[in-house]
């Protein structure tokens, strides 16, 4: 936003396909310009933030503005991914919103601890997470100033 030419690249970390399709559908209706990329675990994460295998080519894994992260992933868990995403040096700007179904007081303390920006409850309504969508794009991409 912001004037901004290129499009934003989300990228989303979330094993459930449900969620993914909802979010792509949320992220639409809120009128984000952006790209949506997906990813269903933490080691898909990681690879496509190295550029590694599948996702070696820079066109089709470009550098996200913004990280969507679910916890409970298998493989390799979004605890352990953050955890990784924010002790590299080449990653660490890059914005990380947890977003997940965990209430619990442990997951949200600890995803602080590990630099996460933003913890974020899934909405259980199509409406709400359209909404939520709608205040993730107009704080993150009208708002705050992104490092380049």
């Amino acid at each position: 936003m912001k004037g901004q030419q290129t499009p934003i690249n989300i990228l989303m970390a979330d094993d459930d396909e449900d969620d993914c399709m909802l979010a792509r559908e949320a992220l639409a209706e809120s009128q984000l310009a952006n790209k949506l990329h997906i990813v269903n675990d933490g080691e898909q994460l990681m690879d496509y933030l190295y550029q590694r295998g599948i996702y070696a080519n820079k066109s089709s894994a470009p550098r996200p503005n913004l990280i969507l992260l679910d916890l409970n992933m298998p493989k390799k868990d979004g605890r352990e991914a953050l955890r990784e995403i924010k002790t590299d040096p080449r990653l660490r700007q890059i914005p990380v919103v947890i977003l997940t179904t965990s209430k619990a007081e442990e997951d949200v303390q600890s995803s602080y601890d590990l630099g996460a920006n933003s913890f974020i409850m899934k909405p259980v309504t199509f409406a709400s997470l359209v909404e939520v969508m709608r205040t993730i794009g107009k704080y993150w991409f009208d708002v705050v100033e992104l490092p380049l």
